[in-house]
């Protein structure tokens, strides 16, 4: 009776915990219905209704191939936590720089919408769709961190040179010399090591030692801790990699919201030359692009991802440094560019738009003005790189009064001239400020002001490009240099004062 007792009760606990992760996985469901399948599809395999217009598509969860994961290279499964901020984003991240969702993606962080428990029983049912089970060895083990110096900085940019370059470019930017898909036949791009905030899985030097290690599975990333890789990297020199990857970002380029763009006025002529020591006057505003999908000829699955500027004037005229990374130079006429092309190349673009008359606060509408009868206009200083072999760059005005109704003014006094260095593209424009067309530009007030990029390896040209919303730039003159001469002449003052203060009180005490 007892032994018949003890496997009944053992009968019990052994369903028990069979349906308990059955219930997880139907309450994961649950929440899968109501939030994933619009991008990932019914059933999970990347499918949804959404998947065709995201750049990068939405996971095949059925394949259970994951590109960010902590376990080593040869480990197929992610770790529980793996999946937990694939998910929740930045929450589970301990706000962790660079997560915030999957960056760079159409996947948000969920964590602020979702309970913890929900956001398990999500990450239970995802795992269920290929049959995952839990992984057999643990994540990648960052106790023997190489602290972050000169020296290790210095080491690491030596490998990175050696192994590096060819995909993550010279600085870093991203600019391959080859074109990458990964194994989903998805157009791939290596990192810009320079943002950080983009980064998928953190940006942090443990983070990137993490990735270094175990690779990005489906992708031309390789695992350098793989022995029967070429370019196998000790612990060590993963460490100064990392280290090394990590000193590249540049913060001071991260977008902002409301960021204002201040024009510094100067004396004498306006700086020709992206590397003049004059910008270094003005602040630096950086803006997020997003993809123009609003009309026309729509920008799905842009390649560019933010912009940055500079703007000093003088008393004739206004000069704009419009800086922006770009993975490649597009030469519509060279066979390598070619080659590299996402498809047939253009030139690459860039413009500043402004309205076409400033009326205080009033704003035309951002997408190429409008309003009715076009009552709204706006002007776009519209600059693009060579489009054959010696043709050379060129520069326009648009007069636009909404996308279907654009016109071409000549205008000789804008001009404008390009550099591109190492995966970064530098443009300089300059426009009077009192235009022949466009808006006169007045110190003391606040115009709104729009930018748009093109790039023509991702076969960007005319709608398809990334832009901004309208933005506030604004003319400010140069502080002026702080006078010592009237702080100088009240201290001596005060010490004649006292002194005669302290004379006068001798005198009397020699009377008494």
């Amino acid at each position: 009776m007892a032994a018949r007792l003890f496997i009944i009760i053992i009968f019990l606990v052994l369903s028990f915990a069979q349906s308990a992760p059955a219930d997880e996985i139907e309450r994961g469901k649950a929440v899968y219905d109501k939030k994933c399948w619009w991008c990932h599809g019914a059933e999970g395999a990347g499918d949804g209704p959404a998947a065709e217009r995201l750049n990068p598509p939405p996971r095949d969860f059925t394949l259970g191939l994951y590109k960010w994961k902590s376990t080593p290279f040869d480990e197929y499964t992610p770790s529980d936590d793996d999946f937990v901020r694939m998910i929740a984003g930045e929450s589970a991240h301990k706000k962790i720089s660079g997560w915030y969702g999957m960056s760079g993606t159409s996947m948000p962080g969920w964590g602020d919408l979702l309970s913890k428990d929900e956001v398990n029983s999500l990450a239970a049912y995802i795992k269920s769709l290929a049959e995952l089970e839990k992984p057999e060895k643990p994540s990648i083990d960052t106790s023997g961190k190489v602290a972050v110096s000169k020296e290790s900085i210095e080491r690491g940019r030596r490998i990175f040179a050696d192994a590096c370059v060819e995909c993550h470019g010279k600085e870093g930017r991203g600019d391959a010399t080859k074109k990458l898909r990964d194994d989903w036949g998805a157009r791939t791009w290596p990192r810009d090591l320079t943002k950080g905030w983009s980064f998928r899985a953190g940006s942090r030097p443990e983070d990137i030692y993490t990735r270094v290690t175990a690779g990005i599975a489906g992708t031309q990333m390789p695992s350098f801790a793989d022995p029967a890789s070429k370019k196998t990297m000790t612990e060590a020199q993963r460490w100064d990699v990392a280290n090394y990857a990590a000193s590249l970002d540049e913060p001071r380029r991260k977008p902002k919201p409301e960021s204002v763009l201040k024009a510094v006025k100067v004396d004498g002529s306006l700086p020709s030359v992206p590397d003049d020591s004059a910008w270094d006057r003005a602040a630096l505003a950086n803006y997020y692009l997003f993809p123009q999908i609003i009309a026309g000829e729509k920008a799905y699955t842009p390649s560019l991802d933010s912009i940055s500027a500079k703007a000093l004037y003088n008393d004739t005229e206004i000069a704009f440094l419009l800086e922006w990374d770009d993975p490649t130079n597009s030469m519509p006429w060279d066979p390598k560019a070619r080659e590299i092309a996402d498809g047939e190349p253009f030139p690459d673009s860039v413009a500043i738009q402004l309205p076409a008359e400033i009326k205080g606060a009033e704003r035309p509408y951002f997408g190429m003005g409008g309003g009715m009868g076009g009552a709204k206009p706006v002007v776009i200083w519209h600059w693009q790189s060579a489009i054959e072999a010696g043709a050379g760059q060129s520069m326009k005005t648009l007069i636009a009064k909404g996308p279907e109704r654009i016109t071409i003014n000549e205008d000789h006094a804008l001009t404008a001239s390009g550099r591109y260095y190492d995966g970064r593209w530098r443009v300089i424009m300059k426009a009077p400020l009192k235009p022949a067309t466009g808006p006169i530009i007045e110190e003391g007030r606040f115009i709104p002001i729009a930018f748009a990029a093109w790039d023509g390896s991702n076969q960007e040209h005319k709608g398809r490009h990334a832009m901004t919303g309208w933005e506030w730039a604004t003319l400010q003159k140069e502080a002026s240099q702080p006078s010592y001469a009237w702080p100088l002449i009240i201290a001596i003052f005060v010490l004649a004062a006292e002194l005669l203060w302290l004379r006068s009180a001798r005198r009397g005490r020699q009377g008494c």
